[in-house]
């Protein structure tokens, strides 16, 4: 008997997403989408995949502004995909994210990963500082994220 399960599209990045992206393409409707409390979580990934794959600076823009969501799923999603975006344009945010204490965990670990995934170096101190987070996922992502760091610096040997 043929199984009717579907493997779950593998996207550009090589990640299997919980959401397909949208069919909607515009940045200001995917943005409103992102960012209104009243849609359904699943709606709302969509729009951050959809962001994702726009790879534009308003797209980037549109995610770094929705950190404001209630949903700490949410928040985290789009700290990882502003890694995979690898756009310098974020990280001011995710530093901003990875130093703010009262922020879930989850959500400073993935800002710490994203902080290494795009590699500037600019993030240096800041993940530095962090290393001896009280918080171990914390510390630990930011160990990682110097290790990338280092590796981008030494040509990736």
């Amino acid at each position: 008997m043929a199984s009717t399960e579907r493997i779950p599209d593998v996207s550009e990045y090589g990640s299997v997403d919980p959401a397909p992206p949208s069919k909607i393409t515009d940045v200001a409707q995917l943005r409103a989408i992102l960012h209104s409390e009243e849609n359904k979580m699943f709606l709302r990934m969509r729009a951050v995949f959809s962001l994702r794959n726009n790879r534009s600076p308003e797209a980037v823009d549109a995610l770094c502004g929705a950190f404001d969501s209630k949903s700490a799923l949410l928040r985290h999603e789009i700290a990882y995909v502003l890694g995979q975006m690898q756009d310098p344009l974020a990280v001011p945010t995710l530093i901003r994210i990875l130093r703010d204490h009262d922020e879930h965990v989850m959500v400073r670990h993935e800002a710490a990963e994203a902080l290494g995934a795009i590699g500037d170096r600019a993030a240096r101190p800041v993940l530095e500082e962090f290393l001896l987070d009280e918080l171990p996922e914390v510390s630990e992502s930011c160990e990682v994220a110097l290790d990338l760091l280092d590796l981008c610096d030494d040509g990736g040997d």
